[in-house]
Formats: structure tokens, sequence, C-alpha cells
């Protein structure tokens, strides 16, 4: 069994975040290679794809990431876990959870494209979170990469902040390594795939290009050092030491607004240069947020701060749980103080409940080592927890502390399933809920009115791998409906009922008896029940009865049967009586008032209407203009892109995008891209709210 090293300063928990098909995976593959992890480089697509990061079968034939795959590397005496996270939008939640433990990422960009759409959303997320991070401008090898066009691209749609640390010597197809604006070498290979690079001089064509860019580096690098900027005023450039520049930029890179631009291709010998970047750039956990974490006591609410040190108490945060075949449900977890020992008892804090940590495993993408501990800043995964859900807090039952857990959107698109053979009902619900529990955006629910089981995603296609897994990790074949779009009800209005349940049937009968006042909350505040009753007119134990009547009504809906969201109920009279009163009477009276209320209070339907991002030759601009504009959709702003793309954004209804992609695919001759992600729930018009209503009601 491994034995762990404690340096923390040696440590780094870094992610891979990019646009789906930048390369982020095969830069992953390639930092194993160097590493020592891997004695070959695999491709990611197709029948060869072993890509170590891409386990899941999906994965390697539709070349995408789907999870996020953590896995431990070690370089020039630093230890490295690397995330590589999902560039699809569907599997967004995969990044979020990542980038809430990380402390650094490597964010990678296609030369060819520059700035994509889902690379804005990465980068927000990453940002979000406050994560550190340096660029790798990837693929400028091939024909229409260009390193200086994509910097460009940067500068305009994601930060100004972006320097260039290397360049890239050559271009296209002839590109054969970096200058190094740090040392001011060149650091250069024949072939991508050679053992290491040559250092030498760097080339005179070069020289004068690369000056220039030193000296915006220097400029920037000093700027957020008084006594550096004083000495560089002074003394001038050759002043600034190499340690003392190094030293400069790690400062501004921690700061979270300043980035680090380097390019190649990611598939050879140059990311040994990216590899050096993250050590000597991107954050140690002491280096995060003061290498401290903040809590709350989840018993007084009291606030608690937690060092990174191996003396503190234990301190953990369950951010992605996976099946793994062999040894069953796989917790992932980042530590953030004390030491997780296997065969140890930890508090979960989320439930109040103590659990056995059975074994400790350092995971290499779907291979494993167990180790016996995990100490302050590392990340691991734990066999044996059976409550622990993503975003649980884990850690010393005699030092309780609660972490802020991971919020997930709401999952927008939902179908039915059936398994194809009755006998497979059972197992159906079995495999669901196992997805279900590794994927907080994926939900199952059965529909009361008609018996099906529902499933909701964040999109098409994560559905449809959903399907895919049941069959190939669970053994069901399921038939599946047409896509549904997850609704929302709301109210505009304000209204007063009553809610009165009564019923005698010889013996001791039922009565409860509730006004409640129904008015609109702020969007995305949820539904709020206030208790405003005086004196004793409803007893306190039936209060609680009336709102969780309330509640379940909400989530049933009224109008149409989808959740009613973003509203306040007020309790404020009633009556009970004596023999006949009790909690369900009072359930129910809450279910009666609510039903009533929200009739009265201007009901509405809500859609969610989504951001559309499509990358499209010019020639074809017409053609997907005029297709939005036929799915209701309305253009926010056309952009110019590299290689004479265009960019458009738009919003649309989501019921109008179902199979967007294979459409666009075809007006396009597949040259076209889009991804698309929630934006917000809109008010669905008068007319086409009626048909949805009507629809929805004759179907039950």
């Amino acid at each position: 069994m491994a034995t762990e090293n404690h340096d923390l300063a040696k440590l780094r928990n870094i992610g891979t975040i990019a646009h789906i098909d930048a390369g982020k995976t095969t830069t992953s593959e390639a930092i194993l290679y160097r590493t020592g992890l891997k004695h070959k480089i695999d491709l990611v697509k197709g029948d060869t794809g072993g890509a170590t990061t891409d386990w899941m079968e999906q994965e390697k034939e539709r070349g995408i990431t789907i999870t996020s795959a953590a896995v431990t590397a070690h370089w020039k005496g630093y230890k490295i876990n690397i995330i590589d996270t999902p560039g699809h939008i569907d599997f967004t939640a995969e990044v979020e959870r990542s980038l809430r433990v990380l402390d650094g990422a490597i964010t990678v960009f296609d030369g060819k494209m520059g700035v994509e759409a889902q690379s804005e959303t990465v980068w927000r997320q990453a940002t979000k979170y406050g994560v550190p991070r340096i660029c790798f401008i990837n693929k400028i090898n091939q024909i229409g990469g260009d390193f200086y066009k994509s910097l460009e691209s940067i500068h305009k749609r994601l930060s100004k902040n972006a320097v260039a640390i290397h360049l890239p010597i050559g271009f296209e197809k002839d590109i054969c390594g970096v200058v190094d604006l740090v040392d001011m070498k060149a650091y250069t290979y024949k072939e991508y795939a050679d053992h290491s690079l040559t250092v030498g001089e760097i080339p005179a064509d070069m020289l004068d290009k690369a000056k220039k860019a030193r000296a915006i580096l220097v400029e920037e690098a000093v700027s957020a050092d008084e006594e550096l900027m004083n000495k560089y005023f002074n003394q001038g450039e050759e002043a600034i030491t190499e340690a003392e520049l190094k030293a400069a930029l790690r400062k501004r890179v921690l700061d979270g607004d300043f980035f680090l631009v380097t390019g190649g291709d990611g598939r050879g010998v140059i990311v040994e240069k990216v590899l050096d970047l993250c050590v000597d750039y991107l954050p140690s956990p002491l280096d995060r947020d003061l290498g401290q974490t903040v809590g709350t006591d989840p018993k007084t609410g009291d606030q608690v701060i937690r060092k990174a040190d191996v003396s503190q108490p234990l301190t953990a945060l369950a951010f992605k749980i996976a099946s793994d075949p062999f040894v069953g449900k796989l917790v992932f977890v980042r530590v953030y103080s004390g030491i997780l020992k296997s065969g140890s008892y930890i508090y979960n804090a989320t439930t109040g409940n103590k659990e056995r940590v059975g074994r400790l495993v350092r995971m290499f993408a779907d291979k494993r080592e167990e180790i016996t501990e995990v100490a302050a800043g590392d990340i691991a995964a734990i066999v044996g927890l059976k409550e622990t859900t993503t975003g649980t807090t884990l850690c010393d039952p005699a030092h309780p502390i609660l972490l802020e857990s991971i919020e997930f959107p709401e999952p927008p698109v939902s179908i039915a399933v059936e398994p194809k053979t009755k006998a497979d009902q059972e197992k159906m619900g079995l495999g669901l809920a196992k997805l279900a529990e590794e994927d907080p955006t994926f939900r199952v629910h059965t529909d009361e009115e008609t018996g099906q089981t529902i499933i909701s995603g964040m999109g098409e296609l994560h559905l449809e791998i959903i399907i895919d897994r049941l069959k190939r990790e669970h053994n069901v074949e399921a038939n599946t409906g047409a896509p549904q779009v997850a609704y929302r009800e709301t109210i505009r209005g304000t209204a007063e009922a009553q809610g009165k349940h009564i019923k005698q049937s010889g013996g001791r009968g039922q009565y409860g008896d509730v006004w409640i006042k129904f008015e609109p909350n702020e969007p995305g505040k949820g539904f709020e029940f206030i208790d405003m009753i005086k004196g004793g007119v409803v007893p306190q134990e039936y209060r609680k009865p009336v709102q969780q009547g309330v509640e379940e009504t909400l989530n049933g809906g009224v109008i149409a049967g989808y959740p009613v969201v973003d509203v306040k109920a007020t309790l404020y009279d009633g009556s009970y009586h004596d023999v006949d009163s009790s909690e369900l009477a009072f359930k129910l009276a809450g279910s009666l008032a609510t039903r009533e209320g929200i009739k009265r209070a201007k009901p509405v339907l809500l859609a969610p209407v989504m951001q559309l991002e499509v990358t499209t030759p010019e020639e074809f601009m017409g053609d997907v203009i005029g297709d939005v504009n036929s799915r209701r959709g309305r253009i926010e702003s056309m952009e110019d892109l590299q290689g004479g793309a265009k960019l458009i954004t738009a919003f649309a209804p989501l019921a109008n995008l179902f199979g967007y992609t294979s459409d666009l695919r075809s007006m396009s001759q597949g040259r076209a891209a889009s991804s698309m992600e929630l934006s917000q729930y809109e008010e669905v018009p008068p007319n086409v709210a009626q048909e949805i209503i009507e629809k929805r009601n004759s179907s039950k």
C-alpha cells in the first residue's frame, strides 16, 4: 500500500477545461505520457480510442469526455492531481463540481477556432469559483491554426489580461517549438513525439518579436509589485532577474485575473512546457484562500475556519460519485484539512450520521492504487460510504463543520422510459437510481397520473447517454418517448383562499380549516412559507402539515401538472376541532387552499429559453438565421471568427429546438456547429400556453 508525502507546497490540483473537441483530453493524455504514467499516447476517437481519462465506453466511441476523470501524476518532484472535464454543454455540471474542488486550471483552446461558445461557459464557471488558470492554444500546428489570432480572440471575448509567456516557432505544420520569454531560450523538437525538447538560442528572425513580447510580459509582471516596478523603471528590464520575474508572474496568476498563454501541438513533447507552467505558476492548496477553508458549525451555525494542515481536524467535500464495476460506489473527495484514514469513522455533516471509511484509493482513471490515508489538500476516492452524495461535507465527528454545498441547475428536458420487457421493470428502476446518484443533474420520478417513469436531464445528448449506460452497465434495454419540455407554473397576481377539509363517517371525523394568502415571490427565490397565525386558531403542531400540503400541491402543479415555482404562501387564519382535527386533515386543508388560491392568482406557464450559439461558414448564414427565426428565436448578436466563420448568438424556446443539431448539420453540409444552454424561464404566450395545457390535461 502506498504511503503519502504531505508537502502541500509541492501539490497541484488542476483541471483541464475547454470547448468540446479543443483537444483537452488529448493534452491530458500527453501529460500522462510525459509524466511516465503511460507508455504511449492514445487517440481519443474511434475503435483505437483508449484515452485513459475517457474510460466509459460512450466516451471512447463519441470522442468526448462525459465524466470528470481524476488522475494523479508526478513532475519534477511535484504531485499533480489532474481532472479532465467534459466540454459538451450537456455535461456542464461535471465541470461545475470539479472546479469547486480545484486550485488551478489549464484552459485549452482550439487554435483553428479561438474562443468558442463552451470556452466562454467554462471560463465563467472558473471565474465564479476564483480558479487561477493558464491558457494553452492547441492545434496551432494544423492548417488554419493561428496562435496570435486565438490570443486576440481571448482578449476580445474573455480577458484583456491574457499575456503570452511562450511564442511558437514556425507556422502551422512547420511549428517546431516555442520561445520561452522568461529565460529567452528556444525549446525545439524535430517530431512532436520526441522524447525531450532541445534547448538552444532564439532563431534570429524571431529575436525582435521575442524581445517586444518579453517587454510586455515584464511590464505586466512588475505592475503588481511596487518595489519591483521601481527597480524596473530606474534600472531597466535587464535588472529584473529570472527568479524575480517568475515570482512576480506567479503572484499575478494567483490573484486570479491574469492569465499566461502558451501554445503548440497538444499531442506532443511541448506539453512539458505546460507542465512547467503548472508547477511554477498555478497555486498549491496553501495558496488558495490563504490556505484555509471556511464553513459553519452544523449545530450552532457559527463560522468555522480550518487551515490546510494535517494537524487540523478532518474536513472534506464529496464532489463526485462513480459506480465502479469491481468495488461498487466510489466517492471522490477533496480533503481540505486533517487526514482521512482508511477504516476510520467520519461524520456526514449533511445527514448528521456517522459513516465508516472502507478503503481509500488513488485513481488512475479507471485503474486504482490502494492507499492508507489522504492528507489535507489532496484528492482521492473512498470505497464503502452509503449515505454520501455529491456536495456532502465529511468531517471529524468531534469537530463538525458544514461546507457550502455544490448547486446544480434544474434539468430542462424530460422523456418517458419503459423497459422493453416487463421483467426488467425492477432492474431498470435500480439502474436509473444508481445513475441518478452519480449525476446530480439527472432526475428520475414516476408520473402519478400515468404511472410512467420520467427521466430528466440537461439535453438530448445527456439523456441519450443515460439510456446507453442503462443498457451497457445494467443490461436493461429501454423504449423512450419523444423529448418533453420541463415547463413550470407560477403566478402573476395575489389571492387568498380557504381550504376546509371536513369528513364525518361515524366515529372520529376529520377537521382542518385554513386561510392562506398566495403572492409571487422574486424570480429564482422558489417557495416561501410564512406563518402569521396569531393566538391558537391553528395549533402549532398542525402548521407544519399545512406547509407540507401546500408544498406537495405546488410540486404537482395546478393548471397543467408542472411544478409551481416562486410563490410566497402566508398562513394567516383558520380553525380547528378539539377531537376531529389531525395532521392529515390540516395537510389536506393546505392542499385544497393551494389549488383554489393558485387558480385565482393569475397563473401562467413558464418555458425554458435556451441561449443558442451557432458557428457557421458565411455561406450558410442566411439559412441558419432563417431557421432560428422559424423556431421563434431572436438573434442577439453576430460576430466574425477566425477562418471566415461567423458566430450567431440567439435565444429560442427549448420546445422548438429538439433535433436542432441534426437539422443544422443537414442545412450546412455538416460544417456548422452549435451549443445551447439554459438561459432562463420565460412566460409562454397565452395562445401557446392554452395548447400546452389542453394537450397535457388530455393525456392524463
